[in-house]
């Protein structure tokens, strides 16, 4: 698929794509960590039938875009704002999923004006949130996000290392994730054809170097930079209930502090289940333009 490039006041490149209708109610989503612009998405007939018109982009450091060094969830706005105007819309909706979950948020605070409604699917909470943050998560992301916050770093050369490897070899990623993720997400992941996406978006992520990972967990263990209790657009939460990458205490944190925010914590899923239900998402978030 083919994709464009923007650049931000900075000077900054951001790589985007587009993909469904091109008519369809514009809704922003922003990828896991490690992840890209090509991340798993559903299929091109899907997002016709639903009246999407998805866009997705490079976090900064990722793919196609330039590191935004030091860069808070909060910077993402901007940038998403930056696309936005690059396709002339004024108005859209976003989904963020996993790591990309304080994104999301981050654009429905801080673009109060033109985003319309917003999801977050599998998301962290705040370093700082009033929960066993690291209670029920796998080891690796214990480690990962520990030293964010402990060893800055020991994370950095870590995470270095991590993606040399997933960039010499993708597919050692998910053999990696295997060994620690929960039955369902490896219901999910025995799928040939999801097996495959996430291999080529974790090559897209590390093409250019760690920095996309390194800055995004960097980010995430630090102050976001926004307030949840400026968010007044609806906003649904979503969460695998066996999910021991983010585990669920995260996402009912979020819900609490996000006003009128809809959890929903489903069971028999976890992670990976955020790609199955995204279809059902952006059917919501397409509602609006949909009945107007």
């Amino acid at each position: 698929m083919s994709h464009s490039d923007v650049f931000t006041t900075g000077g900054r490149r951001l790589r985007y794509e587009v993909s469904g209708a091109r008519d369809g109610v514009p809704v922003f989503l922003l990828h896991g960590t490690p992840g890209s612009r090509i991340g798993p998405k559903p299929r091109a007939g899907v997002l016709y039938r639903l009246g999407v018109r998805l866009i997705s982009y490079d976090r900064p450091g990722y793919g196609g875009s330039d590191r935004h060094r030091g860069r808070t969830v909060a910077d993402c706005a901007a940038d998403v704002a930056a696309i936005a105007g690059d396709l002339g819309l004024d108005t859209f909706t976003v989904v963020g999923r996993s790591g990309g979950g304080p994104h999301a948020l981050a654009t429905a605070a801080l673009l109060p004006d033109r985003v319309t409604r917003a999801a977050v699917l599998v998301s962290l909470a705040p370093h700082d949130a009033e929960i066993d943050w690291f209670g029920g998560m796998m080891p690796s992301n214990v480690e990962e996000f520990g030293a964010a916050s402990q060893d800055e770093p020991r994370l950095v050369e870590s995470l270095r290392l991590q993606a040399d490897r997933t960039r010499r070899s993708p597919v050692s990623l998910l053999d990696s994730l295997r060994r620690e993720i929960a039955g369902p997400d490896l219901q999910v992941v025995r799928d040939l054809m999801m097996q495959q996406l996430l291999v080529e978006t974790y090559a897209e992520a590390t093409r250019g170097g760690p920095y996309g990972w390194i800055d995004d967990v960097l980010a995430a263990r630090r102050d976001w930079g926004f307030d949840l209790g400026d968010i007044h657009q609806r906003v649904r939460v979503w969460h695998g209930a066996e999910d021991n990458c983010v585990p669920p205490a995260h996402a009912r944190w979020l819900a609490e502090r996000i006003p009128g925010a809809e959890l929903t914590v489903q069971t028999g899923t976890a992670h990976f289940g955020a790609m199955e239900i995204l279809p059902e998402i952006l059917s919501w978030l397409a509602e609006p333009a949909l009945v107007a």
